[in-house]
Formats: C-alpha cells, structure tokens, sequence
C-alpha cells in the first residue's frame, strides 16, 4: 500500500469549486469519450447519509482499452472496464475504484476543500500517525502537463477570466491569490502482487498525479463558462452531458464485471475532482510484454495413414488446418 496526499490550489472560493468541479467532470468525460470508450455514468442520485447528511452517489464505468498503451492491452481483455463509486457530501468526498480483473488492485480517494493556500497539516487526521504521509502538493500553473494534454488556451501562465478577472497566474500566485482555495486529496494505491507492488503503485500515483493537475487545470480554464450557473444548472448541464455521453459510448455486454467488494465504512463520500485520463504509451521495465510468444503445436503437420489398397505404402494428408503457421496476434 502506498498513500500520498496531494494538495491542489485553485484561484476560487470552495462554494465556487463546488460548481466548477461539476461542470468540468462532465465536459471533460464527454470530450474523452467515443464509441466504445470513455466514461459511462450507471447511476447518479441524491443519497443520505446517517453520518454525513444528504449528498449525491455516483457509479461509473470508465472503459479504456483503447486508452492503454500496447502493452497493457496484450494482457487485458478486449473489452476491459473500471469501475468508480463515490459519495460526494461537499466539502467531504469519498471516491473507489476496483476491477475484477485485478482483484488485488484498488484506488481509495478521500477528498476536502477548504478556504486556505494548503497550510492545514491535520486535514484527514488530528491523530498523531505512525508513519508520516508524503506530501506533494500540485501547482495547476507551473508543474509540467504530458505534452498530449497540453492546449494553449488552458494554459494558465497565459489564460486571463473575462468574467472573474482573475489571472494570469505569475510565479508564486500562491502566496498572493485572492481568493484562493486548497483541494486535499488522501490517495491510496493498493496492488497486493509480490515482486510488482512497490513500482506499479508508485506508477499508479505517477498517472493519478498528471490526472489532478490536468482536472483542476481545466476546472479554472473553463471558470468563464460556470461562473454563472447555479447548482440546479450545473445538475441540469449534468444530466444533458452525461446522457449525451452514454449515447456517444454506445452500449455493449461488458467481458469484465465489477468487484462487488465493499468500500470500508469510512469511505462514504463523492466523485472524484478530475477526470480519466490516458495511461502512459512507454511500458514501465518492470511489466515489459515479449512480442514473440512461443507457439503451442496443437496438432502434426502432417498424417499419414494406410493405403486400403496398397498394404506397404503410405500416403501424406494435406494440412488443411494453417493457424499453427499463421502470426500470432500481438
């Protein structure tokens, strides 16, 4: 197991990330999505909660075969999903994501937002803990973006709201901003496989990193666009998009189910702040997949039985059969 947390400053006020977080979730997934990949919404309704109070619960299926590099796709199959469940009761937000295919490979995200430049320390906890939780905290201006996310009109050393004026964002905007809000996030990367865990979680925190800073990116890029909507449209926007996306994916038998696996109690709480994004095209070393795979010979090239005729000789049956000498598909 390897947990970090992650803190993310925004130029807005929580109240306005609350909206802002909403409409990017939705616009983004919709732009990612194609026929067969993206981001299927199954379910998204108010819930209550005997600790938490009213929010809203969210189930989706991220489908991302085309999405993974070409060697993760030579070990899954062909049809290969996600699932994240979340239960958001803003300012509080739990998220999980789990998949059948790898049973032991979990994501937990617990999320909070406060009014402040990321100064508070004891946001999760006001224990003491035995270890201490690494802390990397995510500058949406300034941290390098994987060249394929990069657009110029989201890039925020350049980008000036019309609505807000607020931008640009100049070095150390941190310390200067007003308003500014800080985005928590508690990260846990489970994958319990001997000789593979320490370097698949740290790759998996690698992607979840580049997936915060290109969604709260977004999320104030956009701001001209949400500013003005009220909770109601934003829900409205909400349910428009994710229909629209639904039809866009289209709908297909999945090969792979979902882990029923309960979240643990603690872990009751809403979407997460950023989208689904690509996997890296570079094979880490250490999950490296052989191009060549040796061929199994399911039966002789050729057969020879008796000539009913001739006792003393033999005849050769044609192979009709050629998939032993056919490529192997990659």
């Amino acid at each position: 197991m390897l947990m970090k947390e992650y803190r993310i400053c925004m130029p807005l006020t929580v109240e306005e990330y609350r909206i802002g977080q909403l409409y990017m979730i939705s616009k983004h997934s919709h732009e990612q999505s194609e026929r067969g990949e993206g981001v299927e919404v199954v379910q998204n309704e108010p819930y209550d909660d005997p600790e938490h109070g009213s929010g809203q619960f969210t189930e989706k299926r991220i489908y991302l075969n085309n999405k993974l590099p070409s060697w993760a796709r030579a070990v899954v199959p062909k049809i290969f999903y996600v699932t994240e469940k979340a239960w958001n009761y803003y300012p509080y937000t739990i998220t999980g994501n789990q998949c059948s295919f790898l049973p032991k490979f979990s994501i937990h995200i617990e999320s909070k937002y406060e009014d402040n430049k990321g100064s508070n320390d004891n946001i999760f906890s006001s224990e003491p803990k035995e270890e201490e939780t690494e802390v990397c905290t995510v500058d949406i201006a300034y941290d390098e973006i994987p060249e394929r996310h990069y657009k110029d009109s989201e890039d925020l050393r350049y980008f000036k709201s019309k609505k807000t004026n607020r931008g640009v964002l100049q070095e150390g905007w941190i310390d200067s901003q007003e308003p500014i809000m800080c985005s928590y996030k508690l990260v846990t990367v489970k994958f319990e496989v001997w000789g593979l865990q320490t370097r698949v979680e740290q790759y998996v925190h690698k992607v979840i990193r580049d997936v915060l800073l290109l969604g709260h990116r977004q999320a104030f890029a956009w701001v001209d666009e949400w500013i003005e909507m009220t909770m109601e449209e934003v829900r409205e926007y909400e349910r428009a998009t994710q229909e629209a996306t639904n039809l866009k994916i289209g709908s297909f038998p999945p090969a792979i189910s979902i882990s029923e696996t309960p979240l643990p109690s603690v872990a009751r709480s809403g979407p997460s702040s950023a989208p689904s994004t690509p996997f890296s095209t570079e094979a880490p070393e250490f999950l490296s997949v052989p191009k060549e795979r040796p061929r199994k010979k399911s039966a002789p090239e050729t057969l020879t039985l008796p000539d009913p005729g001739r006792r003393d000789s033999l005849f050769k049956l044609p192979n009709f059969f050629s998939w032993n000498s056919s490529p192997q598909p990659e």
